[in-house]
């Protein structure tokens, strides 16, 4: 019987932290802006920012993170605002957790602890519940050493939520056995995920997947079009279970229509890993609507680690329409220019006129893919009509003496399959 994963959580405990970041020399990163998406994150997990620290470096020091002097500097902060924990905003090696706690003696986090925290609070399907689990485990897995008080789940807060341990001392066989079983259960998702995508294909339903940087209105988007009933929030990965609902475009012709988790800059390797399993459901996809929250002034950025992601999941070359959302803003102009889209969309995910632009625009670019034939299906073959409904866009059907004559859009594939009935072309 398989072993069912449980997200412990603890009480809410408001956790006063201080946000610490380094400014690279030349990375071309706006460490403020990072700093300020960090709260964000912060306060999504339940704690409050009561102060920063910046350091300027050339690379992060391989023992503290910052320089020990800063480090002292962190320590007088930490006292003098009576802070419960630091965050870090880059993913800390166990010697520099282990250091860090150490010289400051308070609770020691990363971006990497408090993206997971947030996603073991949001996780409702046994499948997410499960890539939650894997991800904390091989990043806790890899940093033993290093963790200190901050595994202990008595204290509570950020990097307590999930799948836990009930002592601070962690049986590394145990995680590791615990790891193969969840990716297990994981290879059984993609299978099952495998049949669904076949099934899928005999009927010729188009995918179309929603991306984008966390919170900019890819559930919103699916539920005005669909009544899903997606979790909107204005908070950051408000949805991380993947949902799917058929929307039907101006024509009369259908697509799937896919809910994915957002992306996020310095996104750790554990939860693109452990997420691949429904990541990979991407590169299925017909056409990949890339949602940016064209108010939020760092959007350009956000369309950069969006498509780096999407080159890292092999996704690079899929057909894109930007759809720059939250129009009814304050926008601050000219947006970004998107080099990578077939074309792009201004709207908001609330107005119905909007909407039906973007479906529009989904419908040519699917036009594009498909090629126009006139062919003349006998009666004595009338069982491949259902085929035809369900993989072409039809133009026009007539019944005659010999047959019913059908002008429609097609694909390649069901082109050949309907070769010998073409009529002309």
């Amino acid at each position: 019987m398989a072993k069912e994963t449980i997200l412990y959580d603890v009480d809410d405990i408001e956790e006063k932290v201080i946000l610490v970041g380094v400014d690279f020399e030349h990375d071309g990163m706006d460490v403020h802006s990072c700093l300020d998406e960090l709260e964000e994150l912060a306060n999504t997990a339940g704690a409050v920012s009561v102060g920063r620290i910046i350091q300027k470096r050339p690379r992060i020091h391989p023992g503290y993170y910052l320089g020990s002097g800063k480090v002292e500097e962190i320590k007088t902060m930490v006292n003098a605002l009576d802070a419960t924990g630091i965050i870090c905003d880059d993913e800390l090696s166990p010697a520099q957790l282990r250091n860090l706690e150490k010289m400051v003696g308070t609770k020691i986090m990363d971006r990497t602890m408090v993206i997971l925290d947030i996603f073991a609070a949001r996780a409702s399907s046994r499948e997410g519940k499960i890539q939650v689990e894997l991800a904390q485990l091989k990043y806790r897995l890899s940093r033993l050493s290093g963790l200190g008080s901050t595994m202990s789940r008595l204290g509570g807060g950020i990097g307590t939520r999930g799948p836990g341990e009930k002592k601070l001392e962690v049986d590394r066989r145990y995680i590791k056995d615990r790891i193969s079983e969840l990716r297990g259960y994981l290879e059984e998702i993609r299978t099952h995920r495998s049949l669904l995508r076949t099934q899928r294909d005999k009927k010729g339903t188009p995918i179309v997947s929603l991306v984008g940087y966390t919170n900019a209105g890819k559930s919103t988007i699916l539920n005005s079009l669909t009544s899903a009933g997606v979790l909107e929030e204005d908070k950051l990965f408000a949805t991380l279970d993947t949902t799917t609902r058929v929307v039907e475009l101006p024509a009369g012709s259908k697509i799937l229509l896919t809910d994915t988790v957002g992306f996020i800059q310095k996104l750790s390797h554990h939860l693109v890993e452990a997420f691949k399993a429904t990541l990979e459901e991407l590169k299925f996809a017909d056409i990949l609507l890339h949602v940016v929250d064209a108010s939020n002034p760092n959007c350009g950025e956000h369309m950069e680690v969006v498509y780096k992601t999407l080159k890292d999941l092999g996704c690079e070359n899929k057909p894109v329409i930007t759809i720059f959302n939250k129009m009814d803003k304050d926008i601050e102009l000219p947006l970004p220019i998107d080099e990578h889209c077939t074309s792009n969309v201004k709207i908001c995910a609330k107005n119905s006129e909007d909407l039906q632009i973007l479906l529009g625009n989904i419908e040519v670019l699917l036009k594009s893919f498909r090629q126009s034939i006139n062919i003349l299906i006998p009666y004595s073959e009338g069982n491949l009509l259902p085929l035809i409904h369900g993989k072409c866009e039809i133009i026009s059907e007539k019944h005659t003496g010999e047959g019913v004559m059908i002008e429609a859009f097609v694909s390649d594939e069901t082109k050949s399959r309907l070769q010998k009935y073409v009529i002309c072309e």
